[in-house]
């Protein structure tokens, strides 16, 4: 017994280095395979991101400083495409008529999706149809056929000319009249309230009705716990949406070249900031200017943004806050 006792103490110690160096080296080979496995499913996107969005911005910041026009070689010029840029009325245009779809289409969006997320997110019959129903434009009001029937219903003598007439308010068609045609694109972007009003609709689940209760015991009307209760708890989807609308509406294009019958007119009244960038890079060929043009867009949406993330300091609040 001894001896056999003797063999075991004498066996064990070679075998034990062995086995703690073969388990990390299987480990780490396991490792890699994972890694190139992960890496290998990510190719797609990672070929996506460095030929369709990476390398297209390099080359249009080299371009922002070149005079460019897609036939010839690019030719460093510099600076000059941002101080002809700012020399431009055109483009002060440009921007002055995307800050004034911003300004009044955002405010106005989002306050159309908060009113009818919170009549939805009260129990009534037909609920699911309701949400479906108000999503729906989200889904479809980007698309060119919806852009072409807004400028239908929106030209001379059609049903929106048609029916402030029968109201007394003779203006004629909005599309013709530059007065007018900027409303009919923010309408467009109102009708299209579905996303940020389920995203609303979300954030309303999550307040707790303990909190309406108690309000209510102490005699704190409807506005007062909207104001005191609601508007609080849902300040973080509120700063969501503001910051995704806002963005979104700096981007608009699609329905103001439809609209405009691809004038941005009449009288530039439709000629926003991106149209007027599609016009100097694809119609003059100015493709340095244009890259210019892109970039200082970037620039601004970056400053709204901070703008944005800093003032939410003041009016936002986090569960974290409370504590």
């Amino acid at each position: 017994m001894g001896t056999a006792v003797t063999l075991v103490k004498d066996s064990s110690p070679p075998d034990a280095p062995e086995m703690r160096s073969v388990a990390p080296a299987a480990g780490k080979r396991r490792g890699r395979r994972e890694n190139l496995a992960g890496y290998l499913f990510m190719s797609p996107w990672i070929a996506g991101f460095l030929l369709l969005t990476a390398g297209p911005m390099a080359a249009s910041l080299y371009f922002a400083f070149t005079d460019y026009n897609l036939f010839n070689s690019p030719k460093w010029i510099g600076f000059d495409n941002f101080t002809k840029m700012f020399d431009d009325p055109r483009w002060q245009k440009s921007v002055e008529v995307t800050a004034k779809y911003v300004i009044i289409g955002t405010p106005l969006k989002l306050l159309l999706a908060l009113g009818v997320a919170l009549l939805l997110a009260q129990s009534r019959r037909g609920q699911a149809f309701y949400r479906a129903a108000f999503y729906a434009p989200s889904l479809i009001g980007a698309s060119v056929s919806v852009g072409f029937v807004w400028r239908a219903l929106f030209s001379d003598d059609a049903i929106v000319d048609r029916t402030q007439s029968f109201f007394g308010f003779h203006t004629g068609g909005w599309v013709g009249d530059p007065n007018w045609v900027l409303y009919s694109l923010v309408a467009l972007t109102v009708w299209q309230f579905g996303a940020p009003m389920v995203i609303f609709l979300a954030g309303l689940k999550q307040v707790p009705k303990e909190l309406y209760e108690a309000a209510e015991v102490d005699g704190a009307g409807p506005f007062r716990r909207f104001w005191n209760i609601t508007l609080p708890m849902i300040s973080p989807v509120l700063f969501f949406n503001v910051l995704l609308e806002t963005i979104h509406s700096f981007q608009i294009f699609g329905s103001a070249y439809v609209v405009s019958n691809a004038t941005c007119g009449p009288a530039d009244a439709t000629l926003v900031y991106t149209c007027y960038l599609y016009q100097k890079g694809f119609r003059e060929s100015q493709m340095g200017f244009a890259s210019a043009m892109a970039w200082m867009l970037l620039l601004a949406v970056a400053l709204v943004t901070a703008v944005l993330f800093w003032s939410q300091k003041r009016w936002v609040h986090y569960e974290e806050d409370a504590r």
